[in-house]
């Protein structure tokens, strides 16, 4: 097999905990009951939040997104012709007050023996740059695109199999 090839193989193969970022410290990670204005503070350094029925236990229960809070900053005018039942959930109204009132809690997520070419798969599948990592309900990690970009690159970098002739 190519080198090139074979490294691609190694790499797909290589569970999610060997890639991971275990740094659950450092991950956006708010109680659902965290108010609003901490959710738009932190969105303003970060793309993503995942929120957790309590900050101790950690179990994940949804996820926060820009586009989600661009949802609720926009204005709304709903004339009375409209029809169905419309997201009400609004800054401008005051009908979204906490972390949960904004969540989206069908999260996808991956554990930490499943393979990379699966992950990569998911997140081709779904659209999704990045997916958290999930031990018995609890957040422990995530992995993202970014991430995986940079392994990978390091990877052909430093590969001894590429290193040979």
């Amino acid at each position: 097999m190519p080198r090139d090839r074979r490294l691609v193989s190694e790499f797909y193969d290589l569970e999610v905990h060997q890639l991971m970022d275990k740094r659950i410290w450092d991950l956006p990670i708010v109680d659902k009951k965290e108010d609003i204005n901490t959710i738009l503070n932190i969105l303003g350094a970060r793309n993503h939040i995942w929120v957790v029925d309590d900050k101790e236990n950690k179990e994940l229960v949804g996820v926060i997104t820009e586009h989600d809070v661009l949802s609720i900053l926009a204005p709304k005018d709903f004339p009375p012709y409209v029809f169905g039942m419309p997201d009400l959930r609004s800054i401008q109204h005051g009908t979204a007050k906490t972390s949960e009132d904004i969540m989206r809690s069908k999260v996808m997520f991956c554990r930490t023996n499943d393979k990379i070419v699966d992950i990569l798969e998911k997140m081709t599948t779904h659209r999704l740059r990045r997916l958290p990592v999930v031990e018995d309900k609890r957040i422990i990690g995530e992995i993202t695109l970014n991430q995986l970009i940079r392994k990978y690159y390091n990877a052909t970098q430093y590969h001894p199999i590429l290193g040979e002739e």
